[in-house]
C-alpha cells in the first residue's frame, strides 16, 4: 500500500544519519544509538517547526518514532504501523 509513497518522500526529505543517501559520520564522532537518532529527528522536526505529525513506523525507524511519541504524545495525530 505504501510502496510508492516512500520513494516520493525520499526525493525531498533526508533519511537517518548513516542510512541511504545521508553522510555516515565515524563511530568516534557519532554514537549510532536509537537515542541519538531520536535526538537528531527531534531536532529536525523542531527546526522545521513541526509540532504535530502522523507517525509511519516500520523497521529501523519504529523505535525512533515510538520514542518521539513517548516524549510528546500530544504531538502525535496518529500512528501507521
Amino acid at each position: 500500500m505504501f510502496r510508492n509513497l516512500m520513494p516520493l518522500l525520499a526525493r525531498d526529505l533526508p533519511d537517518l544519519i548513516g542510512f541511504g543517501n545521508s553522510a555516515a559520520p565515524s563511530r568516534e564522532s557519532f554514537e549510532y544509538t536509537f537515542e541519538n537518532l531520536t535526538k537528531n529527528v527531534a531536532g529536525f522536526l523542531a527546526a522545521l517547526k513541526v509540532d504535530q505529525y502522523f507517525l509511519y513506523v516500520f523497521d529501523y525507524g519504529a523505535p525512533i518514532g515510538f520514542r518521539l511519541a513517548m516524549r510528546h504524545p500530544e504531538r502525535v495525530l496518529g500512528i501507521v504501523s
